[in-house]
């Protein structure tokens, strides 16, 4: 086949204006210049096509030429993804840095995705024999990626047909073939690569509710403002009020099968600490290493803003992959606001017309398209397998301005909204979410999960504790008004209970070994005793008993609760009950 080419003839920093291409189309992967650099094509206006080029184009010229590779932006899908360290467009960095001998990621370097010297002993399904028909999605058997990663080898979109061939148990490569499908006369062959364009939505056979909870280990998550499986959610927050350390904190903790963090944009010290610890962490769900579970994307605030763009795409498709193996998938990208800001650049060079600061008209419609395709499906093929992909996105206003246009549409699209505030932030109350301004739309459908397999009362203690700390919201304007000695006695002790479960429930360090993650079961325990508190105080507050007289009484075991959260292992929960039961006693040894 003769090789597409056309000419530069106009460069504006990453966007290429070329004539000349025959027969391009829209997002169309380009090849600019005599590197080769990666660009899509962004538009096309009569014989002119203009490129996004997804690497630095100084140095280029006019009248270099472009090729035309004839495919879209796709992302290579197959055993070895995880573990690895990706840029924007899928590169592999730590193989560049190997193969380059150099700290920088070179113009126009292309390094396979998807490993080719790695050999994966590949397991045939015993469902399967030849002669029997498959198409796409269905399971043909397996190899072990990580030790908790076990990767089953599907169809891919497009195939069907009758097995005709299958291959035996052994050690293969990613591009050998392991079994061949005869379809319409045609025999195709099936391999464990596959590649998928990045833009668009891999199929599914149905899309569930998302009822189960994606637990975190963060109290404040988990029982005040839930994320479910399949579910989307926000984490806007200025400078400093701890998006990033919250993010990493959802990476380690939370009980996804498989991680993909996303650093779009953001500065490079930050993604160096991702770098850095991630590999020495432990997964605390099964003892392994985290990368034994993660993929990262790394694509900081020094590679080219374009590449931005791709690097959200590329992550979900990676992420809709592995959920189609039936595996549950948690895509933290940080920050969307990085991302609009390339896709404003883009604009500006594009000449487009633009809406409010500055970005393009078209900002909700992109948004939505990444959000859309969160979910907890029923996977494509046999046998049947659900899966789910859970999208959170940190948000930087700023100045932390909430309604500033990133933070305003993405409010549209998602069902939890985790705000951090400033002022929780430089009083180090930390995670630094205000219980006020943030929701969760995910609160009645994991319920029953809660119900089932932790607690029948978590519903009523989670409303009743959330119940204490709105009341507290609407005091504290009386307090600065009137000061805290003139409230009645039964506002006293909402001001009270409100402050044992601020610093002994609603705070978290997430560098101390026992407080970073709180077990299900340690979360409805802590917030059993302090409801319960408040309950049987409410009583002798009712029966005439100063909340003075209650504090001094209880102030020992106070101070033990509030300190149970990083003194109380999540083995040891008895202690939380047996804690429980003495500070019952002391306050009906006061009613007594």
């Amino acid at each position: 086949m003769q090789e597409r080419k056309g000419r530069v003839i106009r460069i504006s920093g990453s966007l290429v204006v070329a004539e000349g291409l025959p027969m391009p189309q829209m997002y169309e992967v380009a090849e600019v210049g005599e590197q080769r650099l990666v660009g899509e094509i962004v538009r096309i206006d009569g014989d002119r096509s203009y490129i996004q080029v997804y690497e630095s184009t100084s140095g280029l010229r006019p009248g270099e030429p472009v090729y035309g590779t004839g495919s879209p932006l796709s992302v290579e899908l197959g055993p070895g993804l995880i573990g690895q360290i990706f840029d924007g467009i899928q590169r592999p960095l730590k193989r560049i840095a190997e193969s380059s001998k150099s700290i920088f990621v070179l113009r126009g370097v292309k390094l396979d995705a998807v490993p080719r010297d790695r050999r994966y002993v590949f397991t045939p399904s015993k469902e399967l024999k030849p002669g029997d028909k498959v198409g796409p999605g269905d399971i043909i058997g397996y190899v072990d990626e990580t030790p908790l990663i076990r990767h089953w080898v599907m169809i891919p979109h497009g195939v069907s047909g009758r097995l005709i061939e299958i291959s035996s148990e052994g050690d293969y490569g990613v591009e050998d073939p392991i079994a061949y499908v005869e379809a319409d006369g045609e025999k195709i062959a099936v391999r464990m690569l596959q590649k998928w364009p990045a833009r668009r939505p891999r199929p599914f056979k149905e899309k569930l509710e998302p009822e189960l909870p994606m637990l975190t280990g963060m109290r404040i998550l988990d029982t005040l403002f839930p994320m479910a499986k399949g579910g989307t959610g926000a984490i806007p927050g200025g400078f400093g009020t701890g998006k990033t350390v919250t993010l990493h904190s959802l990476a380690m903790w939370s009980d996804a099968k498989v991680v993909i963090y996303i650093g779009c944009g953001e500065r490079g010290n930050e993604m160096t600490e991702v770098l850095e610890k991630f590999p020495t962490y432990k997964d605390p769900w099964s003892g392994r290493p985290l990368m034994e579970r993660t993929i990262l994307i790394a694509n900081t605030s020094n590679m080219p803003v374009s590449a931005r763009e791709a690097s959200i795409y590329v992550g979900v498709t990676m992420a809709e992959y592995y959920r189609d193996m039936g595996y549950d998938v948690l895509l933290v990208a940080d920050s969307t606001s990085r991302w609009a800001e390339a896709l404003r650049e883009i604009a500006g060079r594009l000449e487009e017309m633009p809406a409010e600061e500055g970005y393009p008209s078209y900002l909700q419609s992109r948004l939505a398209e990444f959000y859309e395709r969160a979910g907890r499906v029923v996977a494509v093929g046999e046998p049947k397998r659900i899966g789910s992909v859970t999208l959170v996105g940190a948000v930087s206003p700023p100045g932390a301005d909430f309604t500033e246009p990133v933070t305003t549409h993405t409010r549209r699209f998602i069902r939890v909204f985790w705000a951090l505030d400033t002022a929780l932030a430089y009083s180090r109350h930390y995670p630094a979410i205000n219980w006020i301004t943030s929701y969760s739309a995910y609160v009645d459908t994991v319920s029953g999960w809660w119900a089932r397999n932790v607690d029948k009362e978590w519903r009523d203690l989670r409303d009743s504790l959330y119940s204490i700390l709105l009341r507290e919201n609407e005091l504290r304007e009386i307090v600065r008004l009137i000061g805290p000695e003139n409230l009645s006695e039964p506002d006293k002790l909402i001001m009270e209970t409100a402050r044992i479960i601020r610093e002994g429930f609603l705070k978290q360090n997430a560098y101390d070994k026992i407080d970073a993650f709180a077990s299900p079961q340690k979360q409805v325990k802590l917030m059993r005793a302090m409801v319960n508190f408040y309950r049987n105080a409410k009583k002798l507050v009712d029966s005439g008993v100063p909340v003075k007289i209650i504090r001094e009484k209880t102030q020992d075991l106070i101070t033990e609760l509030i300190k149970a959260r990083f003194t109380i292992p999540n083995e040891e929960l008895d202690k939380l009950g047996e804690l429980e039961k003495r500070i019952a006693e002391r306050l009906s040894q006061i009613g007594g």
